[in-house]
This record gives C-alpha cells, structure tokens and sequence, in this order.
C-alpha cells in the first residue's frame, strides 16, 4: 500500500468515527488537514492539488538545492499520480533518475517528468501543436511540449517556420488547422503568432522569447508585439515560460476532446450559418 492510499484509508477511519461520535469536528479536521499536505525541511507540499485543479503541484527546480528536489520529488512520487520537474540541469536529471528510474529526463527542456502508471495505460487525450519561429526558441518550445506530455496531450511539433520565410509557414498551414490548440513560440520582433492566428480557428498561445538583439531587450520586444496583436485569437504568457504555455495549451486540449460529438468549431457553425 502506498502513502496516497493510506491517506485514503486514514480519511475513512476518521470519517467513521466522527460519524460514529468517537472523533470531535476539530480533531477529524485535522486528519483531514494532514492528508492535504506533506512538509519538507523547507517545503510544504500540496498534495490536493490534482483533485482541485486536474494535475499534481509541479515543481520549479531552478534555485533548489540537491536535497531539497531529492526531498519533494521523493514525496511528491509517493503520494500523487503523476510529477513535473522544470528548470533543472542534467546533474539533477541524473539524480532524480537514481530516484525513479521510469521518469523521463529532457535534456533541451530541461524537466523530468514521472507517472504513477505507464504510458500503455494512459491514452492521449487532444492534440496541441507547439511551433518556434527558430531553433534558438527551441529550448522554451521543448518545455511546453513536455509539459503536454506530462498532460497527455499528443503534441505536433514544428520547427523553424519564422516570418523571414513566409512559404515554410505557409506550407503547415494544414497542419496547424488539426490542433485544438496552437503553442508559437518566438523571439526578436515576436509577429509569428498574429500570422498563425491568421489562419486557424483554434487558441493561438504566443511564447516570447529572449532571444535577440540589443534592442529585443531581453524579449520584451517580443512580448509588446504579441500583446497588440491584431489577431483576436492570440493571447499571451511571460518570456521565455513555456511550461506555463504548455499547461494553459493541455487544459485547452482536455477541455475540447470533452465536446459532444458533431459540434463542430466555430468556424464551421458560420459556414453552416451562411449556408442556410
């Protein structure tokens, strides 16, 4: 028996003797209290998060030390059905793979991600694509694409399609319109994302990036250009925050493979509507 299920069992127990007049209300409030959280050294876990918000706490491992990542992924893995790691580097890769073997290190991402059950056992729910503007973009695309992963998400990954080269754009176009969800992730002057909103009927997530010259300052050039995007279909997260893109694109893609069958998009329902 696990530790998550012996939470579960603990909450029965004390459900029963309360019900029963043998636990009072601030005692079983209590066991319900500790089966919610699970403290570190200098951490203190959130344990209900997967039941209040669809995924488990994930971890932003830039700044942690080897102990405390060891300490919270070792937890988090016993007591939540699936873990997320971000920002870590390849010595703290190696070390949480000395924790859980079966987890996945990404190198270019630089997360690691682990589940409960095998891969076999959890189908693929929805499809994102995630497109960078050029391979410099590349390490923030790889972390919204593990992110989806981690999601379940089937993700379509296209590569090296800026606006300098119109026609590589163009050529996916297709491609792009089977997505419930579109991830464009780029840098210098950002204008990738208004063109694919251009195009499809689908969220459109733009990545600002900081790759660029001077005057790109960082990707806050980027970022200034996709918030006054002309497409209404764009919408905005920090610089260089894939994982958070990631996320946003898998509840986007989980929330549309619930859609009741002959739905259709938007799109379709104005074509239909100009039709009649």
């Amino acid at each position: 028996m696990n530790e998550r299920e012996q939470d579960d069992g603990t909450l029965r127990d004390a459900a029963r003797q309360w019900l029963d007049g043998r636990l009072d209300w601030s005692a079983f409030v209590e066991t319900f209290r500790q089966t919610l959280v699970a403290p570190t050294r200098h951490a203190t876990l959130d344990l209900d998060r997967d039941a209040r918000c669809g995924y488990s706490e994930v971890v932003y491992g830039e700044g942690k030390s080897d102990d405390d990542l060891a300490a919270i992924v070792e937890q988090l893995c016993s007591r939540v059905p699936s873990v997320l790691v971000t920002r870590i580097g390849s010595h703290q890769g190696g070390l949480l793979a000395g924790i859980r073997s079966d987890g996945v290190y990404h190198p270019v991402a630089r997360t690691w991600r682990w589940h409960a059950r095998r891969q076999t056992d959890r189908p693929l729910v929805g499809r994102a694509a995630v497109v960078t503007a050029g391979t410099s973009d590349l390490a923030v695309a790889e972390e919204a694409a593990e992110t989806l992963r981690w999601m379940d998400v089937e993700v379509d990954a296209i590569h090296d399609i800026g606006v300098a080269g119109p026609h590589r754009l163009a050529a996916q176009v297709e491609r792009l319109r089977t997505a419930d969800v579109v991830v464009v992730v780029a840098g210098m002057e950002g204008a990738l994302p208004s063109v694919v909103g251009g195009h499809v009927a689908v969220p459109v997530i733009a990545v600002p990036t900081s790759v660029g010259y001077g005057a790109a300052f960082g990707g806050i050039a980027a970022l200034l250009g996709m918030l006054n995007s002309c497409a209404a279909n764009v919408t905005v997260v920090n610089i260089d925050a894939g994982f958070k893109a990631g996320y946003v694109a898998g509840l986007i893609a989980h929330r549309t493979s619930k859609r009741p069958a002959g739905s259709g998009s938007s799109a379709e329902g104005s074509q239909e509507a100009r039709h009649d």
